[in-house]
């Protein structure tokens, strides 16, 4: 038995009907495997059992969208309407950015990875806000139609989510406010402290000076140095 690697061709008959894993997967998952596979410009090998893996993924995505989706679901839907968190805002403009840039540059591959990326951190963050979700849904559209149309319609929206306008991306929501300082005695770190990047030197070495753990380590001594490195690290010289 022979083995030849060759391009998909009519004229060689290997070509592969995507009427069947359409009918198994659905449309939506053929279309972003093919997009996962590489960069479009690529010749790339064909093995339907890399299907399964956006196939998974599409599934956690429908799942995230679950208040929406469960009629008895009364109090998620609810708590939808909330603000949501800081990390789910940064976790969503994360997204944005990076398929914006994607798209732009006919990406696509790693869009599906962002997506992928994005739909971990929103489940384990447990976020259920319609602030991040129909966002979301406008994003994933150009991917996977079918299920972002269905999501588009479960939240309320009669319109077609391709008449959406494309989200925003904002700075301010990735823009990292504090910082976990490594505090170390003599170059070996003890314990770290959450500060905000706003304070100065100063600020700094007073705060950290002031902590019980600080105190601890220096037992009632006074430090030679202290060395601040605003936005990296804190050494204190005994």
């Amino acid at each position: 038995v022979g083995r030849e690697v060759e391009k998909m061709s009519k004229s060689k008959y290997n070509v592969v009907n995507p009427d069947a894993i359409c009918e198994e997967y659905g449309a939506d998952s053929l279309r972003l495997y093919e997009m996962f596979l590489g960069p479009l410009e690529q010749s790339k090998p064909w093995n339907t059992a890399g299907i399964t893996g956006a196939h998974g993924f599409l599934k956690k995505l429908w799942k995230l969208y679950t208040p929406f989706l469960d009629e008895t679901a009364i109090a998620e839907r609810s708590r939808s309407e909330e603000e949501p968190s800081k990390e789910s805002w940064k976790t969503l403009h994360k997204t944005i950015k990076k398929v914006e840039e994607d798209i732009e540059n006919f990406s696509f591959n790693t869009s599906v990875s962002t997506f992928m990326i994005c739909v971990n951190e929103l489940s384990a963050q447990k976020c259920i806000s319609r602030k991040v979700l129909e966002p979301l849904a406008i994003l994933v559209s150009p991917y996977a139609p079918h299920i972002a149309e269905e999501l588009w319609s479960k939240l309320g929206h009669s319109d077609s989510i391709a008449t959406a306008p494309f989200p925003k991306f904002e700075e301010k929501y990735i823009k990292e406010s504090d910082k976990e300082y490594p505090i170390s005695f003599n170059g070996k770190m003890k314990f770290t402290m959450q500060l905000s990047l706003d304070l100065s030197k100063d600020e700094i070495e007073a705060a950290v000076m002031a902590h019980e753990k600080t105190q601890q380590q220096l037992a009632g001594r006074t430090p030679k140095k202290v060395i601040v490195v605003p936005g990296k690290i804190v050494n204190i010289v005994g």
